[in-house]
């Protein structure tokens, strides 16, 4: 049996770009969206190359819903490109970004990120330009969505990470630092602690001593434990008068440029109780390479409804994961503050320290 078409005849084009940093299941959004606006409604769909940049530069491509796009799905990384743009070049350039979508045809921009790229979607709107975002961050900091792609694979990543260090711990009885990404959210240290039985969490939201860090290790070890393992947010800090640490000043885009909290914390466990510690950074690696099954079908999800808001004309929007439905809130609403550990889910996490 052949099922009939169901194309609408309210066609469109749409323009699309990924923002911030790259992360797990940003293809998968991308072949969602072309697929769902050529298969449901007959729209085409333009990509425009390294983020905001591709819209003030005029740089694009077409996208079509052929095997190209629909080997998309597993691929790590954006076919697109992605860059920074500081807010302040974004906004000297509306003119340009209007004059692009004019020239381009489009009827509406759907733009997939973070809290940068969605700051600056909601400002757009306000200017009169029909928006649709994608959340995006492996550090599931969005508001106003229970999860977004790439917080699975980035969990992943680290969890399999730490699952190695016990045993080369162990085997040396040493102390072992794990710095995982987290700017100001401590999402990936919390669950990738608790999923790996680490024996300690830092996360940006809960200031930590660093005697109490070192009072730890001690009684692990007094207790006859061979090894311990402590997972560092990237963004943690010690509480005032703990320790300092070396200050990276500020990047173009007013970000604080971060200098190791978890080497230099190691630094001090070994000056203070002359115990050997190993830092091991994750980095990069946390973002790269193919998104896992949950990344993919959710990053799905929000392309094929991200496209259905297009076409309703829902702009100023955002699609949202709330329990198991995808809807929509509106972008000032997500924008408006980011997510962050509430203390409750730390002290929970903290009854498996020591």
């Amino acid at each position: 049996m052949v099922m009939e078409s169901t194309r609408s005849e309210k066609s469109m084009r749409i323009g699309v770009l990924t923002g911030g940093g790259d992360c797990p299941g940003l293809n998968a959004v991308i072949r969602a969206v072309v697929r769902t606006a050529d298969a449901r409604y007959g729209s085409a769909v333009v990509g425009f190359q390294d983020g905001w940049r591709g819209l003030l530069e005029d740089r694009r491509i077409q996208l079509r819903n052929d095997d190209r796009n629909d080997r998309l799905l597993t691929k790590g990384g954006t076919m697109l490109g992605t860059a920074r743009t500081n807010p302040e070049v974004l906004r000297a350039g509306l003119s340009r970004i209007e004059q692009t979508l004019e020239d381009n045809g489009i009827d509406v921009l759907i733009p997939i990120g973070g809290e940068g790229t969605l700051t600056a979607a909601h400002w757009l709107s306000e200017e009169g330009v029909p928006v649709v975002g994608v959340p995006k961050t492996i550090d599931n900091d969005i508001d106003c969505t229970d999860v977004t792609f790439g917080f699975d694979t980035a969990l992943t990543i680290a969890t399999d990470a730490i699952d190695r260090l016990h045993s080369t711990a162990e085997s040396h009885q040493r102390v072992m630092l794990v710095e995982v990404m987290g700017r100001h959210a401590g999402w990936i240290a919390l669950h990738a602690g608790l999923a790996s039985g680490s024996h300690m969490t830092l996360i940006p939201e809960q200031p930590f001593d660093v005697d109490e860090v070192c009072d730890m290790v001690r009684k692990r070890f007094q207790r006859g434990d061979s090894h311990f393992i402590c997972v560092v947010a990237e963004g943690a800090m010690p509480k005032e008068g703990s320790m300092s640490l070396l200050d990276g000043g500020i990047d173009e885009f007013g970000h604080v440029k971060f200098t190791g909290v978890a080497h230099q914390l190691g630094q001090e466990i070994e000056r203070r109780i002359n115990k050997e510690v190993r830092t091991t950074v994750l980095g990069h690696v946390q973002r790269g390479g193919t998104p896992t099954p949950y990344d993919r079908v959710l990053a799905t999800r929000f392309g094929v409804n991200a496209v259905d808001a297009a076409h309703a004309g829902d702009f100023g929007k955002m699609v949202s994961l709330r329990g198991a439905e995808i809807g929509l809130v509106s972008l000032a609403e997500a924008v408006t503050k980011l997510k962050r550990v509430p203390e409750s889910r730390y002290v929970d996490a903290a009854a498996f320290f020591g």
